[in-house]
């Protein structure tokens, strides 16, 4: 049994096809299925039952992809040593981030780290939260920014920064003569939200008013843009909810329509997280001090009260 063995079985496992895993682990497929076909003999068991198309792990197939991961990732985490020891943060990186997060936090740290550590080939890629939790423990990422808290065991979070909640209320809407909002303000049948799928939703819900959570709008919305959003609410459709680095970018009489919520000040905690077993420490320690020095410069709200996610929880 070979590392090379336990790679070629997983490429499989995850392309549920042995010509595309080949072009995945770079050699031929002859070579791959040969290896594989080894493999089986060796340990006298089928991984894969061939007949089904796509190609499906048998039930001792799936145990075997299990420890299989494990052993890879061990074998991986010598090299991780060296680099670790040598002070080295250079190579391959893939990075997911939430979509929700990407258009405003990419631009304001990307330029600055690729100068900083040129050795690094960072690879990103805009997931939602449920992607990036499959992929962190499948080793397809190894880090990625979200919204936490997740409450995954096998899954670390160390935050970069709080960002507050921002209302965009147009003229027209009935809180548009209030200066600060609070919570209870808010009533879910008046707030144009995002698409199901994204962690953002959900915090807006839980800021809502419980009493008219079983209401319903005139029309459905599923759309992934806050931008969408902003037009819907100055044709009068309503408000929406905005997280604070998205509003750096709103110019002209829109600036107008912002509103703060008085203190504590709700907010979403955004987090670089990783697999408790992840590799490449070195270079989430360096993504997570060149983050967390920007954004916590362009998130100037040291006098207010912030509400955590986990005191959400208990406060709405």
């Amino acid at each position: 049994m070979t590392i090379t063995q336990l790679t070629y079985v997983l490429a499989v496992a995850e392309h549920r096809n042995f010509t595309k895993a080949a072009e995945k682990v770079f050699v031929t497929q002859p070579t791959l299925t040969m290896q594989i076909q080894k493999l089986e003999k060796e340990l006298d068991v089928t991984i894969f039952d061939r007949a089904k198309k796509p190609i499906e792990l048998t039930e001792i197939g799936k145990k075997i992809v299990e420890q299989a991961r494990n052993i890879v990732n061990e074998s991986e985490r010598i090299q991780d040593i060296v680099d670790q020891q040598k002070g080295f943060i250079g190579g391959e990186f893939t990075l997911g981030i939430i979509p929700t997060v990407m258009p405003t936090l990419l631009p304001m740290f990307l330029n600055n780290f690729i100068k900083k550590y040129p050795k690094v080939n960072l690879k990103i890629e805009e997931l939602n939260t449920d992607a990036i939790i499959e992929q962190l423990r499948e080793g397809h990422l190894d880090a990625a920014i979200a919204a936490t808290p997740l409450e995954q065991e096998d899954i670390k979070e160390r935050p970069l920064y709080y960002e507050p909640f921002v209302a965009y209320v147009p003229p027209n809407n009935r809180l548009s003569k209030k200066p600060k909002l609070v919570a209870s303000d808010l009533d879910i049948d008046d707030v144009l939200l995002l698409e199901d799928g994204h962690c953002f939703k959900e915090n807006i819900l839980n800021l809502c008013k419980a009493s008219t959570l079983n209401g319903h709008k005139a029309f459905q919305l599923k759309t992934g843009s806050f931008e969408t959003m902003i037009k819907l609410a100055n044709e009068g459709l309503g408000m929406t909810l905005l997280p604070y680095l998205h509003t750096l970018d709103i110019q002209g009489r829109e600036k107008e329509n912002l509103k703060m919520f008085q203190d504590p000040v709700p907010a979403r905690e955004i987090s670089l997280i990783f697999h408790k077993s992840g590799l490449k420490i070195q270079l989430v320690d360096a993504l997570h001090s060149s983050i967390s020095a920007i954004v916590r410069g362009a998130i100037k709200f040291q006098d207010i009260k912030i509400i955590s996610p986990l005191e959400k929880q208990h406060q709405y």
